[in-house]
């Protein structure tokens, strides 16, 4: 390409040609790449760059100089800018981490987790072993020895006497001991 197709190329990147932009990336993308490996020394990090460098030419394409014909020197000087602030951005980033507290550490939730099955598969047995009782025994159950009530306060919440709420009760433990112990 002479040096009056690039300052065409400039003068069409002015004019705002997204095909000039198009052109200009094909041409010197490599370059500006290797430009901004070289400069932050990270390939992530040079495509990113790349990336920016060429977005920030077509923001401000109606800046594009041409030096000695060609627009590569501009770039490079984009370019560096681009790594500049990335670098500073990752310093400030870094610094900001290196302020933050240490981590605490956290226990093994695997023995939580294991001992919540294992609790689950065991109120799952009860539960069974309860839904087996009468009804009657079922509800001096839960309300007594689940919910906390006293004889009395179960008795006043079902209307039977404390002495029946006494003896479900104590049939209730025994009928459930035998069928856990199945």
């Amino acid at each position: 390409m002479t040096e009056g197709d690039e300052l065409a190329l400039v003068d069409a990147l002015r004019a705002d040609d997204p095909e000039a932009l198009a052109a200009l990336f094909d041409r010197y993308a490599d370059r500006i790449y290797n430009h901004c490996f070289r400069a932050t020394g990270d390939w992530a990090d040079a495509e990113d760059a790349t990336a920016t460098v060429f977005l920030e030419v077509w923001r401000h394409r109606g800046r594009v100089q041409a030096h000695d014909g060609s627009a590569l020197p501009w770039l490079y000087g984009v370019a560096t800018n681009v790594c500049r602030n990335l670098t500073r951005s990752g310093r400030r980033r870094r610094r900001g981490l290196a302020a933050l507290p240490p981590p605490s550490v956290e226990p093994d939730h695997a023995e939580r987790v294991v001992d919540r099955l294992g609790s689950t598969a065991r109120m799952q047995t009860v539960l069974a072993a309860v839904r087996e009782l009468p009804v009657r025994e079922q509800e001096v159950l839960g309300l007594v020895a689940w919910s906390g009530l006293s004889y009395e306060q179960a008795a006043a919440a079902l209307d039977v006497p404390v002495g029946t709420v006494r003896s479900r009760l104590s049939r209730a433990r025994a009928r459930l001991s035998a069928l856990t112990e199945e």
